[in-house]
């Protein structure tokens, strides 16, 4: 049994004290005689105990009595899942798929889309970087939001491009997972890093080390081959299908004519960051089934561990408001019987003179 309280406890002595010390003064006058020896008009005391005893009885209902109950919630699985998503340029490279010629993007929106249904019922946020991080979605129960941001995520825009450095995302990847830690400490935090570990930027990457001891699981995707693939310019007022090859100016021949840019997969990054934030490296090289990435993670075994369980208190008030209910109808039984007595009035002897 615990106490969770109607009102807060300032109002609730407001209301009640003065109410408690009124009846309780008129019980204790109500029964001594007046300065005449007679008794006092008013009430009788027995009327004034039984109210007394109904500001006590509410003064009870409004502490809240209530009995303690832990249940388990089915309908969200206490996992927050991370996808930290590349969108620099060379993740519109197109060497992916069967045929080696859909972009890298459209394996993480694959992968994305699959990672979500593998579990159900989780919190899902997305942070993307190209030139700058953001994050895309906080953390939310919308699965159709997620999918519908990795149906429509494309690259950055060609013009914008600053090159690429791994560690863009790390200040928002981490305040992201320092807030959800704090805010539900004791829920399993995946993250998932999708990209090709290219790195064109001058500076050498920051460790994602320290972000370790908040990460629970997931795992570092890379698209992309050895080999390469060719990346076209993106600009949202050009059609996909007539836009041109990125070019290399590096290459040049000796005619002049720039060959097109390659962009190559960097495996060592890739493992390098997946061992710095204690998860595997998986390269995706076309569309496949995602449940392996989250075998680990069990939402049935989550919400065995008690991480699911929800504490709710069940106010037992119903006693109580009962009697409460049969003093109110006794003290209404005695108004209606004193309103219902006639009135009787003494007339006074005429006196003749």
């Amino acid at each position: 049994m615990t106490l969770q309280p109607l009102l807060p406890w300032w109002a609730l002595v407001l209301l009640v004290v003065p109410l408690l010390a009124f009846t309780v003064w008129q019980s204790v006058v109500a029964g001594r005689p007046g300065p005449d020896g007679a008794p006092r008009p008013g009430a009788p005391r027995a009327a004034w105990l039984r109210r007394t005893g109904a500001v006590v009885l509410l003064a009870v209902i409004g502490i809240g009595p209530s009995v303690v109950s832990t249940t388990t919630d089915d309908t969200v699985t206490n996992v927050d899942m991370f996808f930290v998503v590349d969108r620099t340029g060379s993740m519109g490279a197109e060497d992916y798929g069967t045929g080696g010629d859909q972009q890298r993007l459209d394996g993480v929106r694959s992968d994305i889309v699959g990672l979500t249904e593998d579990i159900p019922g989780a919190r899902y946020s997305i942070i993307s970087f190209d030139s700058q991080a953001s994050r895309q979605l906080p953390l939310t129960t919308d699965a159709h939001a997620i999918e519908s941001w990795a149906q429509t995520v494309h690259q950055e825009i060609t013009l914008y491009s600053q090159g690429s450095l791994t560690d863009r995302p790390l200040d928002e990847l981490t305040a992201a997972l320092t807030g959800a830690a704090e805010q539900n400490p004791g829920n399993t935090r995946l993250v998932f890093f999708l990209s090709d570990g290219e790195q064109t930027a001058d500076g050498e990457p920051r460790s994602f080390a320290d972000v370790a001891p908040l990460v629970d699981g997931g795992a570092v995707l890379g698209y992309g081959t050895e080999d390469g693939g060719r990346m076209k310019e993106y600009d949202p007022d050009v059609d996909p299908a007539d836009a041109q090859y990125i070019v290399d100016p590096s290459q040049t021949g000796a005619d002049g004519v720039a060959p097109d840019a390659l962009s190559m997969i960097d495996e060592d990054t890739l493992t390098e960051l997946a061992d710095q934030l204690g998860v595997p490296y998986v390269h995706r090289t076309e569309p496949a089934d995602t449940a392996a990435l989250v075998e680990g993670v069990d939402p049935e075994q989550v919400a065995a561990d008690g991480r699911r369980e929800i504490t709710t208190y069940r106010p037992v008030v119903w006693p109580l408001a009962l009697a409460l209910a049969v003093l109110l109808g006794v003290e209404a039984w005695f108004w209606a019987r004193s309103a219902s007595r006639p009135v009787v009035t003494t007339r006074r002897p005429e006196v003749r003179r």
